[in-house]
């Protein structure tokens, strides 16, 4: 790997800290040759402190490590995107990033749906929501539900018109997420099912 540390006649690159699991960008660093080589010797990042102006362990003093996994250079070779483990929170104010935020697996907008499905059983309105008013039937009716809308998915795949193929599939995944949430699971409980199924 080609890395150019002269490029801003500091012998310093930028290095873009991501979770190697959730993709969520942890937090900026620097680094020389020596800490970029050390990071690689030992499978723990190390950076350049521009502060103290040493070489520094993240986690060396909090046990907060960032177990190597991966480093890409970028298409000018003068930054780093480094994948990490990370063990316990990146931010020394105790936060998951060094933007104040959880470091937590999402799933874009299945992660949002997820979050509304969960609101409007909490708010129980049913008279507003027809989430609240299915999960104040129970879970028979949840799970009869995603049985129907099975269905209708597997007929629709049979046909062409792909627009209702879709449609379907929608009030399928839909419904399915609300079976997990009555069930008391989330798509990370699934993802780990998957994952667990990996030889």
């Amino acid at each position: 790997m080609e890395i150019d540390f002269n490029k801003n006649n500091d012998g310093l690159v930028p290095a873009i800290i991501q979770d190697a699991a959730t993709k969520n960008v942890l937090m900026l660093g620097y680094m020389n040759e020596e800490a970029f080589a050390k990071t690689q010797e030992t499978k723990r990042v190390t950076f350049f402190s521009r502060t103290k102006k040493r070489l520094w362990t993240k986690g060396e003093e909090s046990g907060n490590f960032l177990n190597l996994v991966a480093i890409k250079n970028d298409c000018d070779n003068d930054s780093l995107l480094i994948m990490v483990n990370p063990v316990g929170p990146t931010c020394h104010k105790g936060t998951g990033t060094c933007w104040g935020e959880d470091n937590k697996q999402t799933y874009g907008f299945f992660s949002t749906l997820e979050d509304v499905i969960a609101e409007r059983i909490a708010n129980k309105d049913t008279q507003k929501s027809y989430v609240a008013s299915l999960f104040a039937k129970g879970i028979n009716k949840v799970a009869q539900k995603v049985g129907e809308e099975a269905v209708e998915t597997v007929i629709e795949a049979m046909d062409d018109n792909d627009e209702l193929f879709l449609y379907e599939s929608a009030d399928l995944l839909f419904h399915y997420l609300m079976l997990l949430q009555a069930k008391g699971f989330t798509l990370k409980d699934i993802e780990a099912e998957l994952k667990g199924r990996q030889k």
